[in-house]
């Protein structure tokens, strides 16, 4: 005698009952099919909200008001801040970065001495002086030194031929592929 090593696919599923268990039977095609609808109290164990304890949420952070006020939460209004470079603030910079810095030679047995280079004092000109002083003095762009490019993220795409698809030689085949 063979015994049945299969699961029982009706076991714990819910079966109609009364009229609609003879609608059911008339019916369907295959009256031995599940249902597919699981019965609660066998399927899952414990069932689902059945626990008598109650969730706490952690206590972080970020829980508490006194160390999380809304001005930090409010990602709407959190602007980039804006600084100002003036003119003269800007030639100042660019003259003091346009000549070379010279590395002072290290001091050997003379710790309490600090040698340091000669320093100018930049005179306040406006920009276009800062300009004009920088350029007059020293080429800054040459095939060389190259000025910066905007970084993009992307390669720019250039049109380049495809083999075309395959057609008859003969035939009217108007589409070009490009790669």
């Amino acid at each position: 005698m063979a015994t049945r090593k299969a699961a029982e696919s009706t076991l714990y599923h819910v079966h109609p009952k009364g009229f609609w268990k003879k609608f059911r039977d008339a019916v369907v095609v295959n009256p031995e099919i599940s249902s597919g609808i699981p019965i609660a109290g066998i399927n899952r164990w414990p069932q689902p909200a059945s626990r008598p304890e109650k969730y706490s949420t952690p206590a972080t952070k970020a829980s508490d008001p006194a160390q999380n006020p809304y001005w930090k939460r409010d990602v709407r209004r959190a602007y980039p801040q804006l600084s100002v470079v003036t003119q003269p603030d800007l030639s100042s910079l660019l003259i003091q970065h346009s000549e070379a810095k010279a590395i002072p030679a290290p001091s050997e047995g003379k710790e309490g001495e600090q040698s340091s280079l000669p320093a100018k004092a930049a005179e306040i000109m406006d920009l276009a002086g800062a300009i004009a002083t920088i350029t007059s003095t020293q080429k800054v762009y040459d095939q060389a030194r190259l000025p910066p490019k905007v970084p993009t993220p992307f390669k720019k795409w250039r049109a380049e031929r495809a083999p075309d698809a395959p057609h008859d030689p003969n035939a009217y085949f108007p589409m070009l592929l490009y790669k």
